[in-house]
């Protein structure tokens, strides 16, 4: 990744990404009421999915200074 524009946006849909996981395993472990998605372990691991590739895309992000 070389352009600092496309490491914000990486940076960006990471955290998004880690946002929206949370949420999900707060839905599917009961944590959060009021929806489907309430106590139902399936989108607790897709939350947990969507968290872990956050946090990929985040260190991803800013493991490397931009170049230029």
């Amino acid at each position: 990744m070389r352009s600092r524009a496309a490491r914000t946006a990486i940076l960006i849909i990471g955290a998004l990404a880690v946002l929206v996981g949370g949420v999900w395993i707060g839905q599917g472990a009961g944590l959060i009421k009021g929806s489907f998605m309430t106590g139902s372990p399936t989108w607790l691991a897709i939350g947990l999915l969507c968290l872990v590739v956050g946090v990929f895309l985040i260190f991803l992000a800013v493991r490397r200074r931009p170049s230029g």
